[in-house]
């Protein structure tokens, strides 16, 4: 059984880890200079959020846009994965390298683009819990 009972949940949690993410010097500043297009593609339940870095972000204050499902932009990368595998992801326990590795994660572009972006996007493990306990999923939070 999956970690998430609907797509609904899925972007309640990772989702808003990623509005918030757009929003963070820190993050969305790093990634806004990567300048690349990045769709993830997730199952179990299926959802879909891509993250447009190569624009001027449409929201005043984001560094980056964040598009919640289907989208008409061409992405430079697709990482797809269970949604289960990004949970696991955003609390710090999933090596990326050992995911693609074991196909646990899926990539196609150019992935020196993507681990280049890993420093980034590392202040989210510690956040990505707390964002959980505040939204009533504390019960999702990993030990």
């Amino acid at each position: 059984m999956s970690v998430f009972e609907s797509s609904e949940q899925f972007y309640d949690c990772v989702g808003a880890l990623m509005d918030e993410a757009k929003m963070d010097p820190k993050v969305g500043g790093k990634i806004a200079k990567s300048g690349i297009i990045i769709q993830f593609r997730y199952t179990d339940p299926d959802a879909m959020t891509t993250i447009n870095a190569k624009g001027k972000p449409t929201q005043p204050g984001a560094y980056v846009d964040v598009i919640h499902g289907p989208c008409d932009l061409k992405p430079d990368v697709i990482m797809s994965m269970k949604a289960d595998v990004a949970h696991a992801f955003w609390h710090g326990k999933v090596n990326l390298m050992g995911a693609l590795a074991k196909k646990q994660i899926v990539a196609q572009g150019p992935i020196p683009k993507i681990l280049k972006l890993l420093p980034a996007v590392q202040p989210l493990y510690k956040r990505y819990p707390v964002l959980l306990r505040e939204k009533g999923y504390g019960h999702l939070v990993m030990k």
